[in-house]
């Protein structure tokens, strides 16, 4: 068996691990945060379904980097070890991204929904924990293009 298929496994099932159990964390807290509001007989905020559903991104970065894997392993640019490693940690790095997201999100539905305020701010926090995702996968990118075999 070569190694650098785990990689490619690893890469979109981290992410993907990541980001159901974000999604899972801040799909429960909307869920409870919208029993509150309608027990309360105030309107119940759909914008919290963008929440529940922010994580899902890191999913599709994670398929991004196992195809980037394939390319650069079938071209012959890295070797098995690589695709292993950059697979391992760009998706766990992903997936955790994604897990943090969930929990900030999470926290958002519960604050969005006692207060009726701030959803611009909690977007922001979101957005900042997508980022590190993002950087992660274009980092990983940018080693998979500059390694050579040999």
């Amino acid at each position: 068996m070569n190694i650098a298929y785990l990689g490619m496994a690893a890469a979109l099932g981290l992410s993907a691990a990541g980001s159901a159990l974000g999604t899972g964390a801040a799909g429960m807290s909307a869920v409870g945060a919208w029993k509150k509001c309608y027990a309360e007989g105030k309107p119940a905020p759909f914008i919290m379904s963008a929440f529940a559903g922010a994580p899902l991104t890191q999913t599709i970065y994670g398929f991004l980097l196992m195809n980037f894997i394939v390319s650069a392993f079938k071209a012959g640019k890295i070797d098995s070890v690589l695709a292993l490693g950059v697979g391992l940690f760009g998706g766990l790095a992903i997936g955790l991204s994604a897990l943090f997201q969930g929990k900030v999100a999470a926290a958002s539905a519960d604050a969005l929904g006692a207060t009726g305020k701030g959803t611009a701010n909690y977007f922001i926090v979101i957005g900042i924990i997508e980022t590190v995702a993002l950087f992660s996968l274009v980092f990983c990118m940018l080693l998979l293009n500059s390694a050579t075999v040999g």
